[in-house]
């Protein structure tokens, strides 16, 4: 056992299996009391019974956190268990992967209602306690899906939305000393070895989307256990100036991602000379704001 979370007390959403499993037992092992969240309510029990055997303390809960009433409840756990709450990771998530025009408004609904509304959902009641003790680290899990990829529309909508609100809240909560960052794990789980998304992988290589290599990376993903030391570093005290930043962790990686800046542009004092016209741009773009750039999904010449 470490001691780089001793007396902190960590919620992990989703921790009744895959990374998260891997996240509530690395924070135990550093110390943590951890509150085991899942939907199913014999895995949440099944991973805190893991850490006290291990010689840690652990409760654990099972709700819906895409319902307000019970994120607040799953908060409220922590608080009545262990007095406090420190660490809130928030990483339960499914998917619904579909092409666009065959996505149905459940696909899309349940997606974003579990991975951005529960997201939101955990922080607006977390981020109280947080205030006001002032510190506090929230980690939330997007994807590297939020750049956008093929048949998951609704998945990147959300994890591109957790981004945005990740740098939001950093913003919001950074002067009270609690900080919020994003993972993008690459981790082979339960829901990254889906055969429908194995199927669309498959796909995406036949229409020239991703190459083969691509392909077989995708199949060949290390386990859930290379993200956890990550999320542990970000929930300590020696990573207290890090805020609104999205961090890739699996295998042997861990990366910074770029911060969304504008890297070139073309101006005019618009007082004086008014709007562009379209002849303007069609004249100007190619050369200037698309010089050197590469159209993602080119439409099909046959």
């Amino acid at each position: 056992m470490g001691d780089w979370l001793r007396d902190r007390v960590a919620i992990i959403t989703g921790a009744g299996r895959g990374i998260g499993k891997e996240i509530a037992l690395a924070m135990a092992q550093e110390g943590a009391k951890v509150v085991t969240d899942d939907c199913d309510p014999g895995l949440a029990e099944m991973v805190a019974k893991q850490i006290a055997d291990l010689g840690g303390q652990a409760a654990w809960f099972y709700g819906d956190i895409s319902a307000f009433e019970t994120a607040r409840k799953l908060i409220q756990t922590a608080v009545d268990n262990f007095g406090r709450l420190d660490v809130l990771v928030n990483n339960a998530g499914v998917a619904a992967h579909n092409l666009i025009w065959d996505m149905t408004e459940d696909d899309w609904d349940y997606v974003i209602s579990v991975n951005l509304k529960g997201t939101f959902n955990c922080i607006r009641h977390a981020s109280r306690i947080m205030k006001e003790q002032r510190w506090g680290r929230i980690i939330n899990t997007t994807s590297d899906a939020w750049r956008g990829s093929t048949g998951q529309s609704n998945y990147c909508a959300a994890k591109g939305g957790i981004v945005s609100f990740t740098r939001a809240i950093a913003r919001d909560l950074g002067r009270y000393g609690v900080t919020c960052n994003c993972i993008a794990p690459l981790a082979a789980t339960r829901m990254t070895m889906d055969e429908e998304l194995k199927a669309i992988a498959k796909k995406s290589v036949e229409a020239g989307a991703i190459t083969e290599d691509q392909y077989k990376d995708f199949l060949d993903m290390p386990g859930p256990e290379f993200v956890a030391p990550a999320v542990v570093y970000l929930a300590t005290e020696e990573a207290a100036n890090i805020n609104g930043q999205v961090i890739g962790c699996g295998g042997g990686r861990v990366a910074l991602y770029s911060e969304p800046v504008e890297v070139k542009g073309i101006y005019r004092d618009y007082k004086k000379e008014g709007p562009w016209t379209v002849d303007e741009l069609i004249r100007l773009v190619p050369g200037t704001l698309l010089a050197g750039y590469v159209n993602p999904a080119p439409a099909d010449s046959k």
